[in-house]
């Protein structure tokens, strides 16, 4: 298991595959580098990094919660660039990981070769936001991944015609089986992080902090999180911004759709 440790002593996972382009990829807030396992075969050839945040997946739980936040997780993200001697990448953000992306834009332009930005965007939606804490760190009411696979498909709105051995791969990707019960795969006292945040600030300014670098959206037609209206805003700011619609899918695509694929091999296609 490959680990690196920041600069204040947390110890964090990380995966570091392939060659040529160097492509990070950076999971939503409460996941893994499991977010990526749907879309990696099908990617075109690459250096392909992901990281679990701290305290999630396979890092170390940080012992104090007020370092879950996007300043912290991005000098965590350059941190891990030093240590693969990284001087920029391009990155694949899925929600808090297209956050990420675009503050080390702000942060490190330099650093930073191009984003693209799976179901998230400058403005998050307040009903996508109120639904993420309906459910941030409590453990399931389901006992096990059969039952949570079977509840999925009505507790995710927007999507549709997934087939169920995805949703149970998706019970075992987010939840772990323990004698009580299932749990979560990351610190529960990131609510508190996030609950300590507040409001959500203008997050405008960070978006254009991507003037001149190839940027990629990806929306699911059902998000909650990301409206439609969003993107036509994102659109005018930056005409050469490449858009996808993925039909049947909510807050957040898989990344192996049709609709995902051929905007993720057009965004790589610019980069190289």
């Amino acid at each position: 298991m490959a680990t690196f440790t920041t600069s204040d002593g947390v110890s964090l996972y990380y995966t570091d595959e392939g060659a040529g382009l160097p492509l990070l990829c950076l999971p939503g807030l409460t996941r893994t580098t499991e977010d990526f396992q749907y879309v990696t075969p099908h990617l075109p050839p690459c250096r392909l990094i992901k990281m679990d945040y701290r305290g999630r997946g396979q890092s170390q739980w940080d012992d104090t919660w007020a370092n879950y936040v996007l300043p912290v997780e991005i000098r965590d993200v350059m941190e891990l660039m030093d240590h693969l001697s990284l001087a920029s990448c391009a990155i694949l953000g899925t929600s808090r990981g297209g956050l990420n992306a675009m503050g080390l834009a702000a942060a490190a332009p330099d650093r930073l070769l191009g984003a693209a930005l799976n179901d998230v965007g400058p403005e998050l939606d307040p009903a996508g936001l109120a639904g993420i804490m309906t459910y941030l760190g409590r453990r399931p009411a389901a006992r096990t991944h059969a039952e949570v696979a079977a509840a999925l498909p009505y507790v995710l709105e927007g999507f549709k015609g997934v087939p169920q051995t995805r949703w149970m791969q998706e019970a075992h990707t987010h939840f772990v089986e323990t004698d009580q019960g299932l749990d979560i795969t990351y610190d529960p006292k990131l609510r508190d992080a996030v609950e300590a945040a507040g409001d959500v600030p203008d997050l405008w300014p960070f978006f254009d902090a991507l003037e001149g670098k190839p940027i990629c959206v990806i929306r699911g037609a059902g998000s909650d999180l990301l409206s439609a209206e969003t993107v036509a805003k994102m659109q005018d700011r930056r005409p050469d911004l490449m858009t996808a619609e993925v039909p049947g899918r909510g807050h957040v695509p898989f990344l192996d759709e049709p609709e995902a694929l051929d905007a993720l091999h057009r965004w790589m296609m610019t980069l190289t």
